[in-house]
């Protein structure tokens, strides 16, 4: 649950200091960038200190070295995190990151049919539900930048019609 409340509570925050007139902040994108980016630093730091063993317990049998596994994965999602950040690599690493949480959620699938004693936001249904919307928050990163800058249509009267 933690990494959703960073999301949300850091791209709220970034969002309004933006409507409240920072001028880097006030494109949505760049808000949604610090939260992700906030949310992976978060996840990223707990591979490697405080949740080590549980995530390592989370990896599915079936993969080699899990804590090889962890280990990278919680680099690949400190790198996505400092790619977000700037906005020449942010699309990439936005990318990079929908397709960790993808490949990852065999894990999170494994935890919530093997765990014992899980409290409700481990089930499967809700730990399915996060994960769509940091894939979605990912996603929209990708494609504002696909869209490309928005331009404004000049109205007639601009142009003295």
């Amino acid at each position: 649950m933690e990494p959703l409340i960073t999301l949300v509570g850091v791209t709220l925050v970034l969002w309004a200091a933006g409507a409240l007139g920072v001028r880097r902040l006030r494109p949505w994108p760049v808000a949604l960038r610090g939260g992700l980016a906030a949310m992976f630093a978060l996840t990223g730091v707990v591979h490697f200190v405080g949740m080590r063993e549980e995530l390592v317990a989370m990896v599915p049998p079936a993969l080699p070295a899990p804590e090889l596994l962890v280990t990278v994965t919680g680099v690949l999602e400190l790198a996505g995190a400092a790619g977000l950040l700037w906005s020449r690599t942010a699309p990439w690493a936005a990318a990079g990151l929908a397709a960790l949480l993808v490949a990852m959620f065999p894990a999170n699938v494994h935890l919530a049919l093997t765990g014992t004693d899980l409290p409700p936001h481990q089930e499967l249904l809700p730990r399915t539900a996060m994960q769509v919307v940091f894939l979605a928050a990912a996603t929209a990163v990708v494609v504002d930048r696909l869209r490309g800058p928005t331009r404004r249509v000049p109205s007639p009267r601009a142009h003295g019609g």
